[in-house]
């Protein structure tokens, strides 16, 4: 073959390398089931978490969508692997309907996000139809995730502690702005005093005491008239099976504190590679004046100092404990992503009434919209 024939006229040259170009830098997505992802792509998922520390989440992590695919069975956990050039840059779970997506746990699951390569240029409404459905809904996610920013519908905080320089620089700073600290040492001193011994267990192993709990939380949900997320049967088994779970990037952790040999408080976390995230917590209302949740919580903070975790995530939820607690917020977003679809519609129409009736001044009754929406989404997500 001659040189000219193989050379392209210099302006086709150009507009060949560009598509070549353009093709190459295209983002394209892929749907696997968790179970079918291989070692060296969670290893790369997690390798992203790592770049961020707001994708160091438990809920964020392959090893979350593999243990609620594991507790709850049947085939609609999906994730989608957004790849470029050849090589997986970005994740993201989803529990998958016939009609709608939403985050891979449901209820259970406090943070969602496509954890991705920084700059990736990430198309929320691709990631939909890849995933075969005409809406996700998404309930937590975090609210720098650009590509879901013009489908949020509102916003809401999850409470932070931040304690990269151990604990009494934490509490120092925190006494200067509220008395929290002081009025948790003062706590602990007087139930010495009443009661006993004031005893803290890091990564208990009691089953007796997990167990509690549970029954503490389900007291809780039947006395306020909420619904009991363990009904579902697969929730508390993924609960069940987390608490045996301890790997350096991802696990489940029992805390305990005995007042004058009795159990007083008792949690059970999720653990990421630096941060702990508050999962399910509760106490003994005969304790109730010693504030024995948070002292459990200040003995975790304390024993942080000799672990590799840096954060102490409260969660979302406006409660006294948490502001008090936490020294930094980290924004989460409601909404979804559809297209010209019916269920799309749906769900516009749903929020149009919740937005209208949130502007009326209707005191209480302007919140039931909202408060049925969530609803129906605790529901669908516990089935």
């Amino acid at each position: 073959m001659s040189s000219r024939a193989a050379t392209f006229p210099q302006g086709l040259a150009g507009n060949v390398r560009a598509v070549m170009a353009s093709a190459a830098s295209r983002v394209e997505v892929d749907v696997l089931r968790p179970r079918d992802l291989a070692p060296e792509i969670a290893a790369q998922w997690l390798a992203l978490q790592r770049q961020d520390p707001a994708y160091d989440s438990p809920f964020l992590s392959p090893c979350w969508t593999r243990a609620v695919e594991a507790a709850k069975g049947g085939d609609d956990l999906r994730v989608a692997v957004l790849s470029q050039g050849g090589r997986a840059r970005g994740f993201m779970s989803a529990r998958v309907g016939p009609v709608t997506a939403f985050a891979a746990g449901g209820v259970m699951c406090d943070y969602e996000a496509v954890v991705a390569e920084p700059g990736l240029e990430i198309d929320a409404a691709k990631i939909v139809r890849a995933l075969g459905v005409q809406r996700l809904d998404f309930a937590h996610m975090l609210e720098e995730q650009a590509a879901f920013a013009p489908h949020a519908k509102g916003r809401a905080v999850s409470w932070l502690v931040d304690a990269p320089d151990g604990y009494e620089a934490y509490a120092a700073q925190r006494k200067a702005e509220v008395g929290v600290i002081k009025d948790t040492d003062r706590k602990r001193r007087k139930a010495e005093r009443e009661v006993g011994e004031v005893v803290f267990t890091a990564r208990a192993d009691d089953a007796a005491a997990f167990e509690r709990l549970v029954e503490l939380k389900r007291g809780q949900y039947r006395a306020t008239g909420q619904t009991d997320i363990f009904d579902a049967g697969w929730t508390l088994q993924l609960a069940r099976n987390l608490a045996g779970v301890c790997t350096p990037t991802f696990g489940g952790a029992l805390f305990t504190l005995h007042i004058g040999g009795e159990l007083a408080a008792v949690q059970f976390h999720l653990m990421g590679e630096r941060t702990i995230h508050a999962w399910l917590i509760g106490h003994e209302d005969k304790f109730e004046r010693y504030s024995p949740g948070l002292l459990l919580f200040q003995d975790i903070l304390r024993w942080m100092d000799t672990q590799p975790y840096t954060r102490l995530d409260l969660g979302y939820g406006d409660y006294r404990f948490k502001r008090e607690l936490s020294n930094r917020q980290q924004g989460v977003t409601h909404g979804f992503v559809g297209g010209a679809s019916p269920a799309a519609l749906v769900r516009k129409a749903a929020y149009g009434v919740r937005r209208a009736a949130e502007a009326l001044p209707l005191g209480r009754f302007s919140e039931l919209p909202g408060k049925a929406m969530r609803r129906l989404d605790l529901l669908r997500g516990l089935r």
